[in-house]
């Protein structure tokens, strides 16, 4: 132990009399050494100053998918096949024709079902039914309409399943210019509550975002394409519209 040596050093430098010499003198008797201790207390600022900005930008999607089939019934797997396989295979040829890569077509859902009738309480297979899909990229709209009637052409009838996107390089510009339209707002929203509370901001010590994507719905409906009248000599018509991209950020400052 070392706060005894220290405390009797210490006596030998102060000039001690009357009753305080010997209150201190009965306290080292019968209490013993006093320990000495530092504690210290950190006091943390929790007030915070919060601020949301927002931000909402058109765009016009950049990308397009389209789902072009066949579905074809035949008395033999066989027969069904080499029909089904023919208007896939003449469809996949007419759009590298047409420009688009062999790596955006794809098929999909290639599948072989028997059809059964039913007669004297007993099943027998009266055929079987063949789909077949392809699963189509584009980047050119002007396309769009152009391929949806060259497949209906072709001997297609399940047309459908077009959906409309934003490119992951145009989605990361309109990210960007979103949060820094949101962040500025929020800014903006926070100096102004702060000099009309009187509140003195300081440093930003949390941000927070939110997005939230609408994507245009086809003109034409998926249903409607897959039954639609192939006599009609009128063109098909489908537009992307536009999509909305809206953006959240929510800064929280502390305060002064």
């Amino acid at each position: 132990m070392q706060s005894k040596p220290f405390l009797i050093r210490l006596l030998s430098v102060v000039i001690l009399t009357g009753a305080g010499a010997f209150t201190l003198l009965m306290l080292f008797k019968f209490v013993g050494p006093v320990p000495l201790s530092i504690s210290s207390t950190v006091a943390q600022k929790q007030n915070l100053f919060v601020s949301t900005g927002e931000a909402e930008l058109e765009t016009i999607p950049d990308e397009a998918s389209i789902s072009l089939g066949i579905n074809v019934q035949q008395p033999t797997v066989a027969l069904a096949q080499d029909e089904a396989n023919r208007v896939i295979n003449s469809i996949s040829e007419r759009l590298k024709s047409m420009g688009i890569n062999k790596e955006d077509i794809k098929t999909q859902n290639y599948s072989i079902y028997p059809n059964y009738n039913y007669e004297n309480g007993k099943s027998n297979i009266s055929g079987y039914r063949v789909t077949a899909n392809l699963a189509v990229k584009l980047t050119d709209f002007e396309k769009l309409n152009a391929v949806i009637d060259m497949a209906t052409t072709e001997g297609a009838n399940q047309v459908g399943g077009i959906n409309f996107s934003i490119s992951k390089e145009k989605e990361a510009e309109i990210k960007r210019q979103a949060r820094e339209d949101a962040i500025a707002d929020a800014k903006k929203s926070a100096e102004e509550l702060a000099r009309l509370s009187g509140v003195k901001l300081g440093k930003v010590v949390d941000v927070s975002e939110y997005r939230n994507d609408s994507y245009p719905v086809p003109m034409m409906a998926r249903t409607e394409l897959a039954v639609m009248d192939y006599e009609s000599k009128a063109p098909t018509s489908v537009e992307p519209g536009s999509a909305t991209y809206s953006y959240s950020v929510t800064l929280s400052y502390e305060t002064l």
